[in-house]
């Protein structure tokens, strides 16, 4: 995890979520997003600091250090381990200042089947209350307005140890920060132990999920649509 998500409404509501009151330095569409499908390496709205407050701009998913890239060196990381992430020097940079939240809906995991080790069933999860959420996420982005896009622009999601029935689905989860802390991952000169404290204790926990089995048209990428998150069978499951 996390290898595939959702981001469907528009950057309105997850302003609204995310209860921002400092300055923006974006005019926010009410346009729905609609991306029910999200895959590595497309762009994605990310939310971050520049020079003139919170921007949401368009970054690929998946991050690797300058001195990382290159023929024959593996692609870039998608997703930062929250247990090493802090003292390895391929993250060093971008967890010191480039701290940034992926605005989601939920994310899919796939289970294997136990009659049939060949087959995997997809399951989405989703907050039980329905809200948006938000990765803790870092990487490189522009700064300001005038910056272009650059060749080493990209962000990852940061994940921990699954926890409780959540296990069952993936070991692996991000890190979803409750809008409170998930402002205040964003704030510049945070010391890297306390950005740390943040996503190790402060975020949500097993029981603000549910998970279910959803169909399987979700495992190839040209598929879009909301049909993707519906459920195939029995009620949302929890733990």
């Amino acid at each position: 995890m996390c290898g595939r998500f959702t981001q469907y409404q528009a950057q309105v509501r997850y302003l609204e979520r995310l209860n921002w009151q400092a300055p923006l330095s974006f005019e926010p569409s009410n346009e729905p997003i609609d991306r029910y499908n999200i895959a590595p390496t497309t762009h994605v709205q990310l939310l971050h600091l520049d020079e003139d407050g919170l921007r949401m701009s368009a970054v690929p998913w998946g991050y690797a250090p300058h001195w990382a890239r290159g023929k024959g060196k593996r692609p870039p990381a998608i997703n930062a381990r929250l247990e090493t992430a802090v003292t390895s020097k391929y993250w060093s940079t971008p967890w010191k200042n480039g701290r940034c939240l992926v605005p989601a809906d939920g994310w899919y995991e796939w289970v294997k089947v136990p009659d049939d080790s060949k087959r995997k069933q997809p399951y989405y999860i989703k907050l039980k209350s329905d809200e948006p959420m938000f990765y803790a996420a870092i990487g490189q982005f522009p700064r300001d307005a005038e910056s272009e896009p650059g060749d080493l622009d990209g962000f990852a999601i940061v994940t921990t140890a699954s926890d409780k029935g959540m296990v069952d689905i993936h070991d692996r989860a991000p890190v979803v920060l409750p809008p409170d802390v998930a402002r205040e991952w964003l704030e510049s000169g945070m010391a890297p132990e306390c950005a740390e404290d943040l996503a190790r204790h402060h975020a949500e926990q097993t029981e603000s999920f549910e998970w279910y089995e959803v169909g399987k048209d979700v495992g190839n990428v040209k598929n879009k649509g909301p049909g993707l998150i519906e459920s195939i069978e029995r009620p949302a499951m929890s733990r």
